[in-house]
C-alpha cells in the first residue's frame, strides 16, 4: 500500500515539473502582461491607484459606441464567415482524397502572404477605379464605394478570418460518420432532410467553436479596418494604437485594453451559457 501511494506521489510529482515549463511560460507572457495592464490603467502621475482613466472614458460616450462597434463589426464578420465556410468546409470532408487536398491547400494559400499585403490588395481590388468596378462597369452597372466604409471593413476581416473558420469546422465535419447520413436515407428522408435532422446537429460543435475563435480574433484586429474602413468604422484596438502611439498615454491606453478584455470575457461566457459551448463540446468527444 504504502508503495502504491509512493509511486503516485512521484507520478504527481512527474506530472508538476513537466506542466512547470509551461505554467512558467503563461505566467511571464500572459499573467503578468495582464496584471501590468490592469496596474497601469489604475495608474496616475503620483503613482497612486486612481478612477481616473475609466472616469476618463465613461464621461464620454465615443469610446462605448466605438466598443459597441467592435462588436457589432465582429459579429457581422462572424456570421458572413460562417456562412462562407460551412459549404467549403463540407466540400473539404466529404469530397475525394485529391479533392479535398486541393481545397485545403486552397484554404491554407493566404498564409503564405503577410496579412499587410493581403489588406493592401483589397484595397487596390475595392478602389473606384479597382477590379471589382471594371467588372461592373463592364456589364453596365454603375460603380460601387466599398473602400473606407463598413462594407470594406466587412470584406477585408472576413477574407482574412475565413480559413480559421473553414479549417475549424473541417476538422468536426471529418469526425461525423458519414453512415449516419446513409442511414437516414436508407429510412426515408431525403438529403436535406437528412443533412438538416443529422448533419448539422452533429456539427454544431465545429459552428460554436469556429464562430467563437473567429469573434474573439475579430474583436481584437486592427491593420484592416484601420487601412480599408472610414471615420465611422474605428475598432477600440485603433483607438488603444492611437492613445499609445500618438498620445503617449499608456495609463488611458492600458484602462481601454482593461475594457475590451473585461467585456470580451463576458460575451464569452454569455454565449457559452447561451449555447451550451461546454456541454456541445463535451458530446463532441
Amino acid at each position: 500500500m504504502a508503495s502504491v501511494r509512493s509511486k503516485s506521489k512521484l507520478s504527481v510529482s512527474g506530472h508538476g515539473l513537466m506542466l512547470a515549463p509551461m505554467l512558467l511560460f503563461v505566467a511571464m507572457f500572459f499573467v503578468y502582461p495582464m496584471v501590468d495592464m490592469v496596474a497601469r490603467g489604475l495608474g496616475s502621475p503620483d503613482h497612486f491607484p486612481t478612477l481616473e482613466q475609466y472616469e476618463r472614458m465613461f464621461s464620454k460616450t465615443l469610446y462605448l459606441r466605438i466598443l459597441w462597434n467592435t462588436f457589432e463589426i465582429s459579429a457581422s464578420v462572424t456570421l458572413l464567415t460562417l456562412a462562407l465556410s460551412y459549404p467549403m468546409a463540407y466540400l473539404i470532408a466529404t469530397a475525394g482524397r485529391a479533392t479535398s487536398l486541393l481545397l485545403t491547400v486552397c484554404t491554407l494559400v493566404p498564409f503564405f502572404t503577410s496579412l499587410l499585403v493581403r489588406t493592401y490588395g483589397w484595397m487596390v481590388v475595392l478602389s473606384p477605379d479597382g477590379l471589382l468596378n471594371q467588372a461592373l462597369a463592364e456589364i453596365g452597372l454603375s460603380p460601387v464605394q466599398l473602400l473606407y466604409n463598413r462594407g470594406g471593413v466587412l470584406i477585408g476581416m472576413t477574407y482574412t478570418l475565413l480559413p480559421y473558420m473553414i479549417l475549424t469546422l473541417s476538422g468536426v465535419f471529418r469526425g461525423i460518420d458519414p453512415t449516419l447520413m446513409r442511414a437516414a436515407g436508407l429510412f426515408g428522408a431525403s438529403n436535406f432532410r437528412a443533412f438538416l435532422h443529422v448533419f448539422l446537429p452533429l456539427s454544431m460543435p465545429g459552428v460554436l467553436g469556429g464562430s467563437l475563435l473567429v469573434f474573439l480574433m475579430a474583436v481584437g484586429y486592427f491593420i484592416t479596418p484601420a487601412l480599408i474602413g472610414g471615420g465611422k468604422d474605428q475598432m477600440i484596438a485603433m483607438v488603444i494604437y492611437e492613445q499609445i502611439d500618438k498620445s503617449l498615454n499608456w495609463n488611458f491606453a492600458a484602462a481601454l485594453s482593461t475594457l475590451l478584455f473585461v467585456s470580451t470575457v463576458l460575451v464569452f461566457f454569455a454565449y457559452a451559457r447561451l449555447f451550451g459551448l461546454g456541454k456541445a463540446l463535451e458530446s463532441k468527444r
